[in-house]
Formats: structure tokens, sequence, C-alpha cells
């Protein structure tokens, strides 16, 4: 399985992979924004994306937005990291469709752990 981590601060970035590639049968891919991850995304399966809010270019809000309306995209699992954690900023995260959020600094090994959950118990997206 490929997973995809988005975020322009090299060390979160860096932090996440170590802690995902714990897990079995998986290679991680990161790029530095919202933009970059899209083109990938386009270009091949990833099985779930980890990612910041604030990157130059399309931020992660765009990409979340753009992921979830994008029919052959819609169903992946969106896990945000952000050290923006404003009830406002959950809120709009939710509302676009991320399935869960960590505020910065967050605990790379929950973070796992939440992906494993939604790897083996997909949420339903009937109305995306």
């Amino acid at each position: 399985m490929t997973l995809l981590v988005v975020d322009d601060a090299e060390w979160s970035a860096v932090t996440l992979e170590v802690a995902l590639l714990a897990l079995p049968d998986t290679s991680v891919v990161r790029t530095g924004g919202g933009r970059e991850a899209w083109s990938l995304i386009e270009k091949r399966p990833v099985s779930a994306i980890i990612t910041d809010l604030h990157m130059p270019g399309m931020d992660g809000f765009e990409l979340i937005e753009r992921v979830r309306a994008t029919a052959s995209t819609a169903s992946i699992p969106i896990i945000v990291v952000s050290a923006d954690g404003t009830p406002e900023t959950q809120d709009r995260v939710r509302q676009l469709g991320a399935d869960t959020f960590f505020v910065k600094p967050y605990s790379p090994a929950a973070v796992r752990e939440k992906l494993e959950q939604l790897l083996h118990d997909p949420p339903s997206r009937d109305s995306v």
C-alpha cells in the first residue's frame, strides 16, 4: 500500500514517514504541498493521505476538497495533522470530508493507529 504524506515541514513529514513505515507492506511518498500531492494522486493510486493544512500553493483544505470531489479518489482516507487546531478549522476540515484531525504536536503512533483503523474499517462516503 502507498501512503501519501503532504507537509512542507520536513521534520514533520519525516517523523510521520518513520511511524508509517512500521505498517507491513507499506511505502510512503512525501510531498511538500497540495499541488504536488494532487499531481501524484492523479497518476498513481494511494491508499491514504496524511496532510498538513497551511502550505504554499495549494493548501490542505483545497487538497481535501479536490480529493472528495473526484469520484476516483473520494473514498481515500484523509488524516489531517496541523498546528491550527482552532474549533473553526476543525469544523471546516470535517465539513470538507477529512476523516480525523490531529493537532501538532501529536503522537505519530496515534496517527498510525488511526490510519490502521481507517484502512481496515473505511467510513461510508455515501454523501460524496
